[in-house]
């Protein structure tokens, strides 16, 4: 894939990419009071974008038009759509007026929903930086942070990146400065999988995590983030393959075939990662050649985002 600009003017309208993440580690520190799991996880932005333009719109109030490879939910199903109405509910301003008279939102969708690569969350987040900018509401990162936080979990992480340690529901985030640059194979199973599910098939392992949560923060602490991604740490894993055990007979039969060990789940599932060793981004596409040709399965090959 090849690394892109966040922002670029398309006529009088303005395009803004979303970018997907994966997760690097991922635990489970319990559940909370409120019913959500308490998570700590390394997320990375990849170059690999849906993207999303916005413009004046022609009618009244938000127009949402969604095309590309992969479905996405209509109208106000959509987290775009929640993400704008909310921006444009916060201010007060003739902008505000102007774009409540009509603003039209084109989503191509090339990220797959139920992947594990939070392209809802980042396709929200992109829509709340593109919009603020596109109107000139000169919304600060601290009032973005708070929509951000209402809309999900990972939202907030999109707002900044590219590489962070995400707490509490995921919406505490820690801006890691490290430099990690890697390629990766992203391989795209055709399965949507249902991250509320997963949550909720989740059996608790107190002794698992804190053995995890111990390693990953002396790598850390080492900035070694590249020691983090090779352990595959995902407390999820074992949840989703429960779910859906065809995953599990797929990581299986790639790690068999491209004679790999560390294929990692992004989150809740169902896309894998594989980092390469030194970005070998010639490496990446040998085996990316190989997939296809043994298993048909859709894969691409990603590197570390830039932004």
């Amino acid at each position: 894939m090849v690394d892109k600009e966040q922002f670029e003017t398309v006529g009088e309208g303005l395009l803004v990419r979303a970018p997907a993440k994966i997760n690097l580690s991922l635990l489970i520190a319990g559940q909370r009071a409120d019913g959500f799991h308490e998570i700590e996880t390394v997320m990375a932005k990849v170059n690999f974008y849906d993207e999303i333009l916005i413009q004046q719109g022609q009618k009244a109030g938000i127009e949402l038009v969604c095309k590309g490879s992969y479905w996405a939910p209509e109208g106000e199903k959509n987290l775009i759509y929640t993400a704008c109405e909310m921006l444009l509910d916060s201010c007060r301003s003739q902008s505000v007026t102007d774009a409540k008279a009509g603003i039209k939102i084109t989503l191509t969708k090339n990220i797959p929903a139920g992947s594990g690569l939070g392209s809802a969350s980042s396709d929200a987040a992109a829509t709340l930086i593109a919009v603020n900018q596109f109107l000139q509401l000169a919304l600060d990162k601290k009032n973005l942070s708070k929509l951000a936080a209402k809309l999900g979990s990972d939202v907030a992480f999109f707002l900044d990146g590219p590489l962070a340690i995400c707490t509490g529901k995921g919406e505490k985030i820690e801006k890691l400065n490290e430099n990690f640059n890697f390629s990766a194979l992203l391989i795209l199973p055709d399965v949507s999988v249902s991250t509320k599910k997963v949550y909720a098939n989740y059996k608790h392992d107190p002794a698992l995590y804190e053995k995890l949560n111990t390693r990953i923060n002396r790598c850390i602490q080492k900035n070694r983030i590249d020691l983090v991604s090779k352990m595959c740490a995902n407390m999820l894993q074992t949840s989703c393959f429960r779910l859906y055990k065809g995953l599990a007979e797929l990581k299986a039969k790639i790690e068999s075939l491209l004679g790999i060990r560390s294929l990692c789940l992004s989150g809740s599932g169902s896309a894998f990662v594989y980092i390469v060793d030194d970005r070998d981004e010639e490496k990446a596409r040998e085996y990316q050649y190989e997939l296809k040709e043994k298993t048909g399965c859709k894969s691409i090959v990603v590197s570390n985002n830039k932004w």
